[in-house]
Protein backbone atom coordinates (compact mmCIF):
# COMPACT_ATOMS: atom_id res chain seq x y z
CA UNK A 1 0.00 0.00 0.00
CA UNK A 2 1.33 3.44 -0.89
CA UNK A 3 2.18 5.78 1.96
CA UNK A 4 -0.26 8.68 2.25
CA UNK A 5 0.89 11.91 0.65
CA UNK A 6 2.74 14.36 2.87
CA UNK A 7 3.10 18.14 2.68
CA UNK A 8 6.45 19.93 2.78
CA UNK A 9 7.66 23.52 2.96
CA UNK A 10 10.99 25.31 3.30
CA UNK A 11 11.41 27.09 6.64
CA UNK A 12 13.37 29.97 5.16
CA UNK A 13 16.21 31.78 6.90
CA UNK A 14 15.21 35.18 8.27
CA UNK A 15 17.59 38.09 7.59
CA UNK A 16 17.53 41.35 9.57
CA UNK A 17 18.67 43.85 6.95
CA UNK A 18 18.85 46.40 9.75
CA UNK A 19 17.93 46.13 13.44
CA UNK A 20 17.60 49.01 15.90
CA UNK A 21 16.90 48.63 19.62
CA UNK A 22 14.56 51.46 20.63
CA UNK A 23 13.91 50.69 24.28
CA UNK A 24 12.50 48.09 26.60
CA UNK A 25 8.94 47.19 27.58
CA UNK A 26 7.73 46.68 31.13
CA UNK A 27 7.60 42.92 30.52
CA UNK A 28 11.32 42.84 29.73
CA UNK A 29 11.06 42.48 25.96
CA UNK A 30 13.09 44.96 23.94
CA UNK A 31 11.38 47.31 21.51
CA UNK A 32 12.80 46.94 18.03
CA UNK A 33 12.61 48.40 14.58
CA UNK A 34 13.89 46.11 11.84
CA UNK A 35 13.58 45.38 8.16
CA UNK A 36 13.35 41.60 7.81
CA UNK A 37 13.59 39.59 4.63
CA UNK A 38 13.88 35.91 3.82
CA UNK A 39 16.49 33.90 1.95
CA UNK A 40 15.63 31.20 -0.55
CA UNK A 41 17.39 28.58 1.59
CA UNK A 42 16.27 27.11 4.90
CA UNK A 43 15.29 24.02 6.83
CA UNK A 44 12.80 21.59 5.29
CA UNK A 45 9.69 20.59 7.20
CA UNK A 46 7.45 17.70 6.16
CA UNK A 47 4.16 16.67 7.78
CA UNK A 48 1.63 13.88 7.33
CA UNK A 49 -1.42 12.66 9.26
CA UNK A 50 -0.59 10.25 12.10
CA UNK A 51 -2.28 8.67 15.12
CA UNK A 52 -0.27 10.85 17.50
CA UNK A 53 2.05 13.85 17.46
CA UNK A 54 5.66 13.02 16.64
CA UNK A 55 8.74 14.90 15.44
CA UNK A 56 11.66 13.29 13.61
CA UNK A 57 14.87 15.33 13.25
CA UNK A 58 17.63 14.81 10.71
CA UNK A 59 20.13 16.90 8.80
CA UNK A 60 23.54 18.44 9.54
CA UNK A 61 22.39 20.45 12.57
CA UNK A 62 19.81 18.07 14.04
CA UNK A 63 22.15 16.99 16.83
CA UNK A 64 22.42 20.61 18.04
CA UNK A 65 18.68 20.86 18.76
CA UNK A 66 17.50 20.45 22.35
CA UNK A 67 15.57 17.23 22.89
CA UNK A 68 12.30 16.93 24.75
CA UNK A 69 8.65 17.83 24.58
CA UNK A 70 9.38 21.57 24.94
CA UNK A 71 10.56 21.75 21.33
CA UNK A 72 9.12 24.88 19.69
CA UNK A 73 7.71 22.90 16.75
CA UNK A 74 5.82 20.54 19.07
CA UNK A 75 4.56 23.47 21.13
CA UNK A 76 3.31 25.17 17.97
CA UNK A 77 1.34 22.15 16.79
CA UNK A 78 -0.14 21.48 20.24
CA UNK A 79 -1.24 25.11 20.57
CA UNK A 80 -2.82 25.08 17.10
CA UNK A 81 -4.68 21.86 17.88
CA UNK A 82 -5.97 23.25 21.20
CA UNK A 83 -7.14 26.38 19.37
CA UNK A 84 -9.17 24.21 17.01
CA UNK A 85 -10.35 21.77 19.68
CA UNK A 86 -8.84 18.76 17.97
CA UNK A 87 -6.06 16.22 18.45
CA UNK A 88 -2.51 17.11 17.29
CA UNK A 89 -2.55 14.08 14.99
CA UNK A 90 0.53 14.88 12.91
CA UNK A 91 3.92 13.35 12.26
CA UNK A 92 6.56 15.95 11.39
CA UNK A 93 10.01 15.52 9.92
CA UNK A 94 12.57 18.32 10.17
CA UNK A 95 15.64 18.39 7.94
CA UNK A 96 17.75 20.84 9.97
CA UNK A 97 20.01 22.65 7.50
CA UNK A 98 20.43 26.01 9.30
CA UNK A 99 22.79 26.46 12.26
CA UNK A 100 21.13 26.58 15.68
CA UNK A 101 21.12 29.83 17.73
CA UNK A 102 22.52 31.72 14.77
CA UNK A 103 20.41 34.88 14.35
CA UNK A 104 18.55 33.78 11.22
CA UNK A 105 15.36 32.56 12.86
CA UNK A 106 15.83 28.84 12.38
CA UNK A 107 13.73 27.65 15.33
CA UNK A 108 11.09 30.31 14.73
CA UNK A 109 10.97 29.49 11.02
CA UNK A 110 10.54 25.79 11.86
CA UNK A 111 7.64 26.54 14.21
CA UNK A 112 6.02 28.80 11.61
CA UNK A 113 6.44 26.12 8.96
CA UNK A 114 4.75 23.59 11.24
CA UNK A 115 1.82 25.99 11.72
CA UNK A 116 1.47 26.51 7.96
CA UNK A 117 1.55 22.78 7.26
CA UNK A 118 -0.91 22.01 10.05
CA UNK A 119 -3.27 24.66 8.70
CA UNK A 120 -3.13 23.14 5.23
CA UNK A 121 -3.72 19.57 6.41
CA UNK A 122 -6.54 20.67 8.71
CA UNK A 123 -8.07 22.88 5.98
CA UNK A 124 -7.66 26.14 7.87
CA UNK A 125 -6.13 29.52 7.05
CA UNK A 126 -2.65 29.88 8.58
CA UNK A 127 -3.47 33.49 9.46
CA UNK A 128 -5.81 32.03 12.08
CA UNK A 129 -2.68 31.02 14.00
CA UNK A 130 -1.16 34.53 14.16
CA UNK A 131 -1.90 34.86 17.88
CA UNK A 132 -0.34 31.46 18.55
CA UNK A 133 2.76 32.53 16.60
CA UNK A 134 3.14 35.69 18.69
CA UNK A 135 2.87 33.69 21.93
CA UNK A 136 5.62 31.31 20.77
CA UNK A 137 8.23 34.01 20.15
CA UNK A 138 8.80 37.43 18.61
CA UNK A 139 10.24 36.03 15.37
CA UNK A 140 7.52 33.44 14.73
CA UNK A 141 4.88 35.88 13.36
CA UNK A 142 7.26 37.30 10.75
CA UNK A 143 8.31 33.78 9.76
CA UNK A 144 4.64 32.78 9.45
CA UNK A 145 4.14 35.63 6.95
CA UNK A 146 7.45 34.76 5.26
CA UNK A 147 7.83 37.96 3.21
CA UNK A 148 9.86 41.15 3.65
CA UNK A 149 8.34 43.39 6.33
CA UNK A 150 9.13 46.09 8.83
CA UNK A 151 8.98 44.61 12.33
CA UNK A 152 8.20 46.67 15.42
CA UNK A 153 7.24 45.98 19.02
CA UNK A 154 9.27 43.01 20.15
CA UNK A 155 9.29 41.89 16.51
CA UNK A 156 5.67 40.80 16.27
CA UNK A 157 4.15 44.07 14.96
CA UNK A 158 4.50 43.80 11.18
CA UNK A 159 4.03 46.35 8.42
CA UNK A 160 4.52 45.86 4.67
CA UNK A 161 7.99 46.65 3.36
CA UNK A 162 8.55 48.45 0.07
CA UNK A 163 9.31 46.33 -2.95
CA UNK A 164 12.91 45.15 -2.79
CA UNK A 165 15.08 44.60 -5.88
CA UNK A 166 16.70 41.26 -6.72
CA UNK A 167 19.32 40.74 -3.99
CA UNK A 168 22.06 38.11 -3.93
CA UNK A 169 23.61 37.38 -0.57
CA UNK A 170 26.24 35.27 1.15
CA UNK A 171 25.49 33.94 4.63
CA UNK A 172 28.39 33.06 6.93
CA UNK A 173 28.33 31.63 10.45
CA UNK A 174 31.58 31.02 12.36
CA UNK A 175 30.24 27.83 13.91
CA UNK A 176 29.60 29.27 17.39
CA UNK A 177 26.04 29.22 18.80
CA UNK A 178 25.02 32.57 20.27
CA UNK A 179 21.84 32.59 22.40
CA UNK A 180 19.70 35.67 21.85
CA UNK A 181 19.17 36.32 25.57
CA UNK A 182 22.92 36.61 26.16
CA UNK A 183 23.31 39.21 23.41
CA UNK A 184 20.43 41.37 24.65
CA UNK A 185 21.73 41.13 28.22
CA UNK A 186 25.19 42.23 27.11
CA UNK A 187 23.71 45.05 25.06
CA UNK A 188 21.63 46.29 27.99
CA UNK A 189 24.56 46.09 30.43
CA UNK A 190 26.95 47.89 28.10
CA UNK A 191 25.04 51.14 27.91
CA UNK A 192 25.90 51.34 24.22
CA UNK A 193 24.34 54.11 22.21
CA UNK A 194 21.19 53.24 20.32
CA UNK A 195 19.92 54.65 17.07
CA UNK A 196 16.92 55.87 19.04
CA UNK A 197 14.47 56.35 16.19
CA UNK A 198 12.92 54.13 13.60
CA UNK A 199 14.66 54.03 10.25
CA UNK A 200 11.93 52.91 7.91
CA UNK A 201 11.94 54.10 4.33
CA UNK A 202 9.41 54.25 1.53
CA UNK A 203 9.97 52.36 -1.68
CA UNK A 204 10.27 50.87 -4.09
CA UNK A 205 14.05 50.48 -4.08
CA UNK A 206 15.45 50.54 -7.62
CA UNK A 207 18.40 48.15 -7.36
CA UNK A 208 20.73 46.40 -4.93
CA UNK A 209 23.19 49.31 -4.88
CA UNK A 210 20.42 51.68 -3.79
CA UNK A 211 19.37 49.20 -1.12
CA UNK A 212 22.95 48.93 0.12
CA UNK A 213 23.17 52.72 0.42
CA UNK A 214 19.93 52.85 2.41
CA UNK A 215 21.08 50.07 4.73
CA UNK A 216 24.52 51.64 5.21
CA UNK A 217 22.80 54.60 6.89
CA UNK A 218 21.24 52.16 9.34
CA UNK A 219 22.80 49.33 11.36
CA UNK A 220 22.44 46.43 13.76
CA UNK A 221 22.56 47.77 17.30
CA UNK A 222 23.35 44.30 18.64
CA UNK A 223 26.60 43.88 16.72
CA UNK A 224 28.94 45.30 19.41
CA UNK A 225 27.42 43.12 22.13
CA UNK A 226 27.53 40.03 19.93
CA UNK A 227 31.15 40.71 18.96
CA UNK A 228 32.10 41.00 22.62
CA UNK A 229 30.71 37.49 23.16
CA UNK A 230 31.95 36.01 19.86
CA UNK A 231 34.94 37.98 18.49
CA UNK A 232 34.93 35.79 15.36
CA UNK A 233 31.96 37.85 14.12
CA UNK A 234 34.35 40.71 13.34
CA UNK A 235 36.52 38.31 11.32
CA UNK A 236 33.48 37.10 9.38
CA UNK A 237 32.41 40.65 8.56
CA UNK A 238 35.92 41.54 7.43
CA UNK A 239 36.07 38.47 5.20
CA UNK A 240 32.74 39.33 3.56
CA UNK A 241 33.66 42.99 3.10
CA UNK A 242 36.94 42.07 1.40
CA UNK A 243 35.30 40.03 -1.34
CA UNK A 244 34.87 41.58 -4.76
CA UNK A 245 31.34 42.79 -5.40
CA UNK A 246 30.34 43.03 -1.72
CA UNK A 247 28.22 46.15 -1.25
CA UNK A 248 27.47 45.75 2.46
CA UNK A 249 28.34 43.29 5.25
CA UNK A 250 26.31 43.08 8.45
CA UNK A 251 25.29 40.71 11.22
CA UNK A 252 21.74 39.33 11.18
CA UNK A 253 19.59 39.40 14.30
CA UNK A 254 21.52 38.63 17.47
CA UNK A 255 24.21 36.73 15.52
CA UNK A 256 26.48 35.07 14.96
CA UNK A 257 25.43 34.67 11.29
CA UNK A 258 26.45 37.57 9.06
CA UNK A 259 25.41 38.40 5.51
CA UNK A 260 26.90 40.23 2.59
CA UNK A 261 24.91 41.94 -0.15
CA UNK A 262 26.57 41.37 -3.52
CA UNK A 263 26.25 43.10 -6.86
CA UNK A 264 25.10 39.92 -8.64
CA UNK A 265 24.80 36.15 -8.40
CA UNK A 266 28.24 35.48 -9.86
CA UNK A 267 29.95 37.68 -7.28
CA UNK A 268 28.01 36.04 -4.45
CA UNK A 269 28.86 32.55 -5.69
CA UNK A 270 32.55 33.40 -6.05
CA UNK A 271 32.69 34.99 -2.60
CA UNK A 272 30.98 32.02 -0.95
CA UNK A 273 33.39 29.59 -2.58
CA UNK A 274 36.44 31.64 -1.59
CA UNK A 275 35.34 32.00 2.04
CA UNK A 276 34.37 28.33 2.34
CA UNK A 277 37.79 27.28 1.05
CA UNK A 278 39.64 29.70 3.33
CA UNK A 279 37.60 28.86 6.45
CA UNK A 280 36.38 25.25 6.16
CA UNK A 281 34.98 25.25 9.71
CA UNK A 282 32.56 28.07 8.92
CA UNK A 283 29.05 27.54 7.54
CA UNK A 284 28.93 29.42 4.23
CA UNK A 285 26.07 29.63 1.73
CA UNK A 286 25.23 31.82 -1.26
CA UNK A 287 21.54 32.60 -1.62
CA UNK A 288 19.10 35.32 -2.59
CA UNK A 289 16.38 37.37 -0.95
CA UNK A 290 12.97 36.07 -1.98
CA UNK A 291 9.86 38.16 -2.63
CA UNK A 292 7.30 35.43 -1.96
CA UNK A 293 6.45 33.09 0.89
CA UNK A 294 7.65 29.52 0.54
CA UNK A 295 5.17 27.30 -1.29
CA UNK A 296 3.64 24.30 0.51
CA UNK A 297 4.09 21.28 -1.76
CA UNK A 298 2.71 17.76 -1.79
CA UNK A 299 5.37 15.04 -1.62
CA UNK A 300 5.53 11.30 -1.20
CA UNK A 301 7.24 10.26 2.01
CA UNK A 302 7.79 6.91 3.66
CA UNK A 303 8.52 8.52 7.04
Amino acid sequence: MDAPAALAVTARAKINLYLHVLGRRADGYHLLDSLVAFATLGDRMTVRPAPRLALHREGPFAADLPAGEDDLVLRAVRAAARHLGRAPDLSLSLDKRLPVASGIGGGSADAAAALRLAARLWRRDAREFAGIAAALGADVPMCLVGRAAFAGGAGEVLAPAPALPPVHIVLVNPGIPLPTAQVFARHAASGLARHGTAARFAGPVDDVRALARLLAARGNDLEPAAMALVPDIATVLASLSAREGCLLARMSGSGATCFGLFKDAVAAWAAANWIAAAEPRWWVRSSAITKKSAVVRMVNSEK
